[in-house]
């Protein structure tokens, strides 16, 4: 199982997992397709051209740690994105 792999089970993991990382976000967001356009301060955008898909978000701080409503929010881009 690739990295990958790991990182979409980690996400997709119902109910959310706690201790998501933006780095590991980011790693997965970018190998499925996504790029990274960085805002002003902690603004961070992943948009995928191929199926028209922005996220649009904060970068957590002080922590690296992501909001389990953002977590969940994710889950359903990553499914369009690696599934749909």
């Amino acid at each position: 199982m690739g990295k990958k792999d790991k990182l979409l089970k980690k996400f997709l993991k119902i109910p959310p997992l706690k201790d998501l990382t933006f780095n590991e976000l980011e790693t997965l967001l970018t190998s499925c397709g996504f790029i990274k356009i960085d805002g002003a301060g902690s603004a961070v955008k992943f948009y995928n051209e191929t199926k028209d898909i922005l996220i649009n978000m904060h970068k957590p701080h002080p922590s690296n740690i992501l909001k389990v409503y953002l977590v969940k929010q994710i889950q359903k881009k990553i499914k369009e994105v690696c599934y749909g």
